[in-house]
């Protein structure tokens, strides 16, 4: 508990200033973030990092990852989908070329990788960064949502729990747990939203905290399920006492694309 504890300080004194400040130290964070995620995908996978196929990952990754208007040199009839996809094709190539020690599988993994990790730290820094001055605020809902769905799940189950959410993919999980934090999640996004101004409705956003604290927790048991997949505790080591970075934003990675989907920016 001390490791943990000391480390998450660490974390937030580094972590606050760089969303305080948002524009390009949040892409630059962001991006790093991405480039550990992938990483850690690899590890898990018992791949080695030192590789074109790691290469190919990190870069189709990063293409997801960077803002948009880091892609404004493209002509007009390319997007960053287009320059995704020829990463992708080129993943399939080295099933060839490799004659098939890199497989199909391998090529689907780090595809699908790419996406789920790459889009969810898009928008982490997008959010932050949208115009219209509230995107600090947005992304601290989205975070307090979270934050508080995570820690509401772990006290009201820890006290409570007794009924089994989903045994075979996280079996510390419960339902009484799961309700509790859906319900420590709206309270404590209608207190944020009468308290910061985000320029948006505020029954609204608090009726979304119910959907977002569904749908992190989904993602916790999404990363929970590929841990288990491949026989692992933890996404990586690099936070001590918390794993890894795919560990600490699992939900954040569901929860920051469906706030941009459903038109909060």
């Amino acid at each position: 508990m001390k490791q943990r504890v000391i480390t998450a300080v660490i974390a937030l004194i580094l972590f606050i200033p760089i969303v305080v400040v948002g524009g390009i130290w949040i892409d630059l964070l962001t991006c790093l973030f991405a480039v550990v995620g992938i990483g850690e995908i690899f590890i898990m996978k018992k791949q080695i990092i030192v590789s074109w196929d790691f290469v190919l990952a990190l870069l189709a990754t990063l293409t997801i990852t960077l803002p948009n208007a880091f892609f404004n040199f493209l002509p007009a009839f390319l997007n960053r989908y287009d320059i995704f996809y020829i990463f992708v094709m080129l993943m399939l190539v080295r099933t060839v070329v490799s004659k098939n020690k890199e497989t199909f599988d391998d090529a689907g993994v780090y595809t699908l990788a790419a996406l789920y990790i790459g889009t969810g730290f898009h928008y982490m820094a997008a959010i932050r960064n949208v115009n219209d001055g509230y995107g600090l605020a947005i992304l601290c809902y989205a975070f307090v949502v979270v934050w508080t769905t995570d820690i509401g799940a772990y006290l009201i189950g820890r006290k409570f729990g007794k009924t089994n959410l989903w045994p075979v993919i996280s079996p510390n999980k419960t339902w009484e747990g799961s309700i509790g934090a859906m319900i420590c999640a709206v309270i404590c996004a209608a207190i944020y939203v009468y308290l910061v101004p985000t320029d948006r409705n505020k029954a609204m956003m608090i009726g979304l905290a119910l959907v977002l604290s569904i749908i992190g927790q989904i993602g916790d048991l999404v990363e929970s399920a590929f841990k288990r997949f491949y026989g692992v505790k933890d996404s990586g080591r690099i936070l001590p006492g918390h794993g890894g970075i795919l560990d600490r934003f699992d939900s954040m990675l569901f929860v920051l694309p469906v706030v941009a989907f459903l038109g909060i920016l």
